[in-house]
């Protein structure tokens, strides 16, 4: 037959047990807070770094952007306008027709030289 325990001793015991289970309870507890602080400040760190590089990246794409935007404005004054290409067109064109005219005169007179070499040798054979 199993040794029967007085009553008193028996909840001495499971009050010794209680204890000890909320003991380990709150250094369990304990050890979840210390660990979450532990992260808490990675995790500041961390943001901090991160806000850190995006003001970095920011400036770098800031200055960037000037550079592109200076060398754009400098090379802007490097390109004519259509008014100031207007008259090297009419002088293109006034050559471009000359050129055209001058080449139809030379043969018309080829033309005519022919012509008159043909006579020519007509004459000179009879």
């Amino acid at each position: 037959m199993p040794e029967t325990v007085p009553l008193q001793e028996h909840l001495a015991a499971l009050r010794a047990a209680d204890e000890k289970f909320q003991n380990e309870r709150d250094r369990r507890y304990t050890e979840v807070n210390i660990e979450r602080e532990k992260a808490l400040k990675i995790k500041e760190t961390a943001d901090l770094a991160a806000l850190q590089l995006a003001r970095e990246i920011q400036s770098y794409k800031d200055e960037k952007a000037n550079e592109l935007r200076e060398q754009i404005n400098s090379e802007r004054g490097l390109y004519s306008t259509n008014k100031d290409i207007e008259p090297l067109k009419a002088f293109v064109s006034s050559q471009t027709g000359r050129g055209v005219g001058m080449s139809a005169l030379a043969g018309w007179g080829m033309s005519l030289l022919m012509i008159g070499v043909a006579i020519a040798a007509l004459f000179l054979r009879h």
